[in-house]
């Protein structure tokens, strides 16, 4: 899109600049007036793995209500209730960082640094998830075209494969030894330069796509397995991103709401989940993802209410995101995707090729390394997974026992959603918010009025209920 293109490196390149100050490595504006016309290899590297971890953030702000980790202090508020919302400063958001990865890919090619083509198609691959997860059909294959200021939209099942054929290239280049222009590790602010762990996270997210299509005839166990086979084997192959302008978003959200602009409050159902109140046992990840109440409970807001107490209280009388965790806190990281997902992506997938032992044993690796990951003591870690509710056996392990403990590990990240989707919002207890403006759980967003506004191609919004092109 000829439009993004125009700004999108002046407006990206400005934020990494800001927020890496520090490093010398990195180039000022002022002293190169040709940095914004023509940056080198390694600033756009900065710029695109740092805007991927941060729309990382900014769809998890809009899922995290849809999946209730999150619910608004305001009743009735469009974020609780499903009611069509205007999403263009996203959409906006994932297009210029879009643009900003194919600049890079661009530029690699010209500049035969295959390592950096790799990285560009797993940034694209990434994005155009984000993309179509939430608005199914999407520009792509016009969408850097210069020529065309309106591009067609394309089918999420073609964006699918286009996906898909991104992560296998990305592998073909990052296995490459070429060391012509190696990966900077100052400026790749998602894995510091290591290609390895960039060829795991490909296979990572290659896993996490065939893993998507489980409710279609495209669904196949063995294709997932064989991802996950490649992909991490601890927390240290993680993807994330924790290089900031200021601190971590989330801890944003959470300093504001301690001044009282309001944001970031935990919703009942996930509180009453880690409670153990719908799920018969307490999870010690609770106090590392909140803190509690002035009387020392774990409140949540149900979704759709508000604020139940006074609307002039101060009192902290319900939980929110928190300072102390460390997932939200200051300097965490934003977790893009992780080793304990891929572990419960293949408790899934080896559960559905009928490999109970197999899927049992990722099972509970999976929680194990999500304790890790949350900080939680190995005592209390142990006393949580030896407990029969977690510890049942190959033979009576469940798909909604893989889904409930997923529904932890994936706090706060986009992929919740399309979770709670393909299992049809089914987790124990989890109701539609008080007056919900459908009469059943949300499925897609509308087009934003900033596309639609410019570009006639842009498809008609069918109702938010409708399933998207792999959810049917």
């Amino acid at each position: 899109m000829k439009r993004y293109l125009r700004y999108t490196l002046a407006f990206l390149l400005m934020g990494a600049l800001i927020s890496l100050q520090s490093c010398e490595d990195y180039f000022d504006l002022d002293e190169n007036p040709n940095l914004v016309n023509n940056p080198p290899l390694p600033t756009l590297l900065s710029t695109t793995t740092q805007k991927t971890g941060l729309n990382s953030q900014r769809v998890g702000s809009i899922t995290s209500f849809f999946v209730q980790y999150l619910a608004s202090p305001v009743a009735g508020s469009s974020t609780d209730t499903y009611e069509v919302t205007d999403y263009t400063s996203t959409w906006d958001a994932l297009y210029l960082a879009m643009a900003d990865i194919y600049d890079m890919k661009q530029k690699a090619q010209e500049q035969e640094a295959p390592n950096y083509v790799g990285v560009a198609n797993i940034l694209m691959a990434y994005h155009l998830m984000l993309v179509t997860d939430l608005w199914g059909d999407a520009p792509y294959s016009e969408a850097f075209d210069q020529s065309t200021l309106t591009p067609k939209f394309d089918k999420q099942e073609e964006l699918y494969n286009v996906i898909l054929t991104l992560l296998d290239e990305a592998v073909t280049e990052l296995s490459k030894n070429d060391s012509r222009v190696a990966l900077s590790p100052v400026n790749d602010l998602i894995h510091n330069g290591n290609k390895n762990n960039w060829i795991k996270t490909a296979y990572a997210l290659k896993a996490r796509q065939l893993n998507k299509v489980s409710g279609t005839t495209a669904y196949n166990a063995q294709a997932v397995l064989a991802a996950v086979e490649k992909s991490y084997t601890s927390n240290a192959d993680n993807a994330d991103m924790g290089v900031f302008a200021t601190i971590n978003p989330w801890a944003s959200v959470a300093r504001n709401n301690a001044l009282l602009i309001l944001g970031g409050w935990l919703s009942e159902q996930l509180v009453e989940h880690l409670k153990g109140t719908t799920t018969g046992i307490m999870d010690p990840r609770l106090q590392k993802i909140t803190d509690p109440t002035v009387t020392g409970a774990f409140i949540g807001t149900p979704n759709g209410v508000g604020n139940v107490g006074s609307a002039s209280s101060t009192v902290k009388d319900e939980v929110y995101i928190s300072l102390n965790s460390p997932i939200t806190e200051e300097d965490a990281p934003l977790i893009i995707v992780s080793y304990p997902e891929v572990k419960m992506i293949e408790a899934e997938a080896a559960f559905r090729a009928g490999n109970r032992q197999r899927a049992y044993n990722a099972y509970l690796e999976g929680i194990r390394a999500s304790m890790q990951l949350f900080e939680v003591s190995t005592a209390a870690a142990n006393a949580y997974i030896n407990s029969p509710e977690v510890s049942v056996g190959a033979a009576n392990l469940t798909l909604n026992l893989i889904f409930k403990e997923k529904y932890v590990i994936t706090y706060l990240n986009p992929e919740a959603w399309n979770d709670a989707r393909r299992f049809d919002y089914a987790y124990a207890g989890f109701t539609l918010p008080v007056n919900a403006a459908l009469n059943t759980f949300i499925r897609r967003v509308a087009y934003p009025q900033g596309e639609a506004s410019k570009n006639p191609n842009t498809p008609e919004t069918p109702p938010l209920s409708d399933p998207l092109w792999w959810d049917k």
